[in-house]
């Protein structure tokens, strides 16, 4: 598995690296959020704007991403819309996810956008073309709220990420035993080790998926994700606490 370099960041090598999800509803609330987050010294800042009160509205969408972008000069900036279908906050048509994104890739003010893989194909190629004429990245991504997919389902969608062109693959699932974890690990690392050419991110939700947030430099996950002032997904944990561990793990490695 290869690494990449964005900007300052090299993703794929030692620890995962954190993302810190912005999940404010109003300008306000995201900059007073944003400046918390800003001290929790993130790796990544994901703007999760299928959150934000005002997504419909392009112009206003683009001010929003300059002013997060004041508050985060030195840190990758992230924009994801979360569809409602993968659990996130709001319906839109297709055609308006298609221009939301290929929007915020215009503006040169984000580093990576997130494009669901379970969209039409011609969607997701429509965004992908226009965030490489942008020099901007993108993390493809597939969440279960549900189920564990078997080994093979996670891998084949992983597979089809990188395919479709993602610069980042990125799957999370929902684990209803123990067991559901040790097949998201374990399909982690035979990804990491028989077929990415890229770096990928994966992880099993909820508490009982927690020690794949945490051992993603064992089994091959790049980036893991950590609660700012509110989690956007069940089982993140607090920034600090997270380090800490990841830290561990790492002078063990």
């Amino acid at each position: 598995m290869s690494t990449l370099q964005i900007k300052h960041l090299t993703i794929g090598e030692g620890a995962p690296k954190i993302i810190v999800p912005l999940v404010g509803a109003s300008k306000e609330d995201i900059l007073n959020e944003a400046q918390l987050v800003k001290d929790l010294k993130p790796d990544v800042v994901e703007w999760r704007v299928d959150l934000y009160e005002d997504v419909e509205n392009l112009e206003l969408v683009k001010e929003m991403i300059s002013s997060i972008r004041t508050v985060f000069k030195q840190e990758l900036l992230l924009f994801t819309f979360r569809s409602h279908k993968e659990g996130g906050n709001k319906e839109i048509s297709d055609e308006f996810y298609v221009q939301l994104n290929q929007t915020a890739a215009k503006t040169g003010e984000i580093d990576l956008v997130d494009v669901e893989l379970f969209n039409e194909r011609a969607n997701v190629q429509a965004i992908l073309s226009v965030a490489k004429e942008n020099h901007v990245y993108v993390v493809m991504s597939n969440h279960d709220f549900n189920q564990t997919p078997t080994k093979d389902e996670i891998i084949s969608r992983l597979r089809k990420m990188q395919e479709y062109g993602a610069d980042i693959s990125k799957i999370a699932v929902m684990p209803n035993s123990v067991a559901d974890v040790l097949t998201l690990l374990d399909a982690t690392n035979t990804m990491k080790t028989q077929y990415a050419d890229r770096p990928l991110i994966t992880m099993s939700m909820g508490g009982t998926g927690v020690i794949s947030r945490l051992a993603g430099e064992v089994f091959g996950s790049a980036f893991t994700f950590g609660a700012g002032k509110e989690a956007s997904a069940p089982g993140q944990i607090p920034v600090a606490e997270l380090r800490q561990v990841l830290e561990i793990l790492h002078k063990s490695m």
